[in-house]
């Protein structure tokens, strides 16, 4: 003997299981909307800089204490002086290898970056003692080093040997970039 309802009560089951597993799917793909549709808030009136995340490079174009001129770009361009190594939301303390970038709206911090040297082996750069690194063509008289050498996945001044002017290592990501004269 069979009655008619009992296939829907054995259906019943698997039916609200597979309304619970939407849910909390809906409910992680509501919440993940709404922390993209805050971080866009956030973001909002932020320079390309500011919005930078960890692993991108910034190209400085002019560079003074209270308003510099910077602008991300792809890490292989000789221009990528800095790579982001850290985000904040506020001022922190970076590491003493890296350079800070800040954001500031009304007083208050927007945005703070850490930056490790992103420097290119045979480009020149401008140091600036207040402003940071720049890069400059090797026959401008601002120019102020040649990177000839850049030894990655190590950091050890005993690498550039007697022919280095001066040398930068980075802890992390480990480097060690052998610096000379821009004239060659």
């Amino acid at each position: 003997m069979s009655f008619v309802g009992t296939k829907l009560f054995s259906r019943l089951p698997m039916a609200l299981m597979a309304v619970a597993a939407l849910s909390v799917v809906g409910c992680s793909a509501v919440e993940e909307a709404v922390d993209k549709g805050t971080q866009a808030v956030q973001d909002a009136g932020k320079s390309d800089t500011a919005r930078a995340k960890v692993g991108d490079c910034i190209n400085v174009i002019s560079a003074s204490v209270v308003n510099s001129e910077t602008e991300p770009v792809d890490c292989s361009s000789e221009k990528a002086v800095y790579k982001v190594a850290q985000v904040f939301d506020e001022k922190a303390d970076c590491h003493e290898d890296y350079t800070s970038y800040e954001e500031t709206l009304n007083g208050g911090t927007r945005a703070f970056l850490c930056l490790a040297p992103n420097f290119k082996q045979g480009s020149c750069y401008n140091d600036g003692m207040m402003t940071g690194y720049k890069y400059v063509d090797c026959a401008a008289s601002e120019a102020d080093f040649r990177v000839t050498q850049r030894i990655d996945g190590q950091s050890d001044e005993q690498l550039c040997g007697e022919d280095a002017d001066k040398v930068i290592t980075l802890t992390d990501p480990k480097t060690t970039f052998c610096l000379g004269d821009p004239k060659p």
